[in-house]
């Protein structure tokens, strides 16, 4: 059974821990290794006292094996990260994780969430349409990776504020 909870300091190495593993495999994060260790720490606990964000873990028996982070921008769109340990994709971690993502986006007030995925993280795509999410869009050769490759990007949203007005225009 997978359990969520808000992160604290003492999940900071777990989190790095994670954070190192899935950048590791190469195919799923923006960052690509090496990991500065001590620079993604201090990023963490930073972000963890952050009244605009919110960060939780993704639990299974006491082991940590994922982790999600929201962070309100100016204009009041939640930025949505993600991980899951390899061993725990597909198994109901991620749904946990976008759904305590989303009551806390909401919580700050968010009128909208918003994320960027790979065009070739299918299942995470998947997973995002499930929550309500819609593809807004593609950045075509948007990322440039250290071996020269230029990535694209998919970006996602899932609106929470359907009343309020829109443009006039």
């Amino acid at each position: 059974m997978v359990g969520v909870r808000r992160a604290g300091p003492d999940d900071v190495e777990s989190i790095v821990d994670l954070f190192v593993a899935v950048v590791d495999e190469g195919k799923w994060l923006g960052t690509q290794p090496p990991v500065d260790r001590d620079v993604q720490r201090a990023r963490f606990l930073e972000n963890q006292n952050s009244p605009e964000a919110a960060s939780f873990v993704a639990l299974v028996d006491n082991e940590l094996v994922g982790h999600a982070r929201v962070e309100l921008t100016p204009y009041k769109v939640a930025g949505l990260g993600m991980m899951v340990d390899a061993r725990w994709r597909g198994r109901g971690v991620g749904g946990a994780l976008v759904r305590a993502a989303i009551d806390a986006a909401g919580d700050l007030g968010a009128h909208k969430v918003a994320l960027q995925v790979w065009p070739h993280n299918h299942v995470a795509r998947q997973l995002y349409l499930r929550h309500g999410f819609v593809e807004e869009g593609v950045l075509r050769r948007h990322y440039p990776r250290r071996n020269g490759e230029l990535w694209d990007a998919v970006v996602m949203g899932l609106v929470l504020d359907e009343t309020s007005p829109g443009s006039p225009f």
